[in-house]
């Protein structure tokens, strides 16, 4: 099995704050990972998502073997990396339909006119085909969730990163969305899911990744993850601490 994105000694600073660590972390073809980390100091979400695998202080990112380190946000989305946020920034004023246009004909470089069939398919693949004349700012949340993991496929990525995409669900709706992530990682997207909903991750991904201070602690295995000594310490504290 082949990485189509890897890090290779990373690290990224803002300000005083050293968001990664040193991180080396690779993403296979076809899987999806998961990453975890403890509330309280930024996380990992805006470790790795705010630094958007690029613009490194140091080390370097290579997509499918070609370095990217240092190539903007939509150079990176029409190679073939896409991304959703923790909190969903539709057009609100326009409709679901015409949020994923934009998203697709920018994200893509191409006319309107080649991927109006594209936004219909990922329009029913994310369960929002009905809804695609409404307006977007009038949709529930799960609806924001779905619309803000329609435009990144939109882009027909090979690699989406999600950040915290089943936050604020409730359990019935996060099951909803794990099963067409789910979905969509059977249709081959390589897929890396920053989330603090655990069992969701555990739902998807093939491997698990945990970071403490922009350093890696853990990965491997789901199960064997979460049961390990240091991420029980670290992410879930000590049980001493619950005393």
């Amino acid at each position: 099995m082949s990485a189509i994105l890897k890090l290779s000694g990373v690290s990224k600073r803002f300000g005083s704050l050293l968001a990664i660590d040193n991180l080396s972390m690779h993403l296979n073809e076809g899987e999806a990972v998961g990453v975890i980390g403890p509330n309280g100091f930024g996380g990992p979400g805006e470790d790795i998502e705010h630094s958007r695998f690029a613009g490194a202080d140091q080390g370097q990112v290579f997509f499918q073997g070609t370095e990217i380190t240092h190539l903007r946000a939509f150079e990176r989305c029409r190679r073939g990396i896409a991304r959703s946020f923790q909190i969903p920034h539709p057009f609100a004023g326009m409709s679901v339909f015409e949020n994923l246009l934009v998203g697709a004909a920018f994200g893509d470089g191409k006319p309107e006119r080649r991927v109006y069939n594209r936004c219909v398919q990922v329009l029913e693949e994310t369960g929002l085909l009905a809804k695609s004349n409404v307006r977007a700012g009038s949709l529930t949340l799960l609806d924001r969730k779905r619309l803000e993991l329609a435009r990144a496929l939109a882009t027909n990525p090979r690699v989406l990163l999600m950040d915290e995409i089943a936050g604020g669900l409730t359990e019935q709706e996060g099951r909803t969305l794990v099963e067409e992530i789910t979905l969509i990682r059977e249709r081959g997207v390589s897929i890396i899911w920053i989330e603090h909903v655990v069992h969701a991750l555990l739902a998807v991904v093939d491997r698990l990744m945990v970071i403490n201070f922009g350093k890696k602690i853990d990965d491997g295995e789901p199960r064997s993850v979460m049961a390990s000594r240091a991420v029980k310490d670290i992410y879930m504290g000590r049980e001493e601490d619950a005393i």
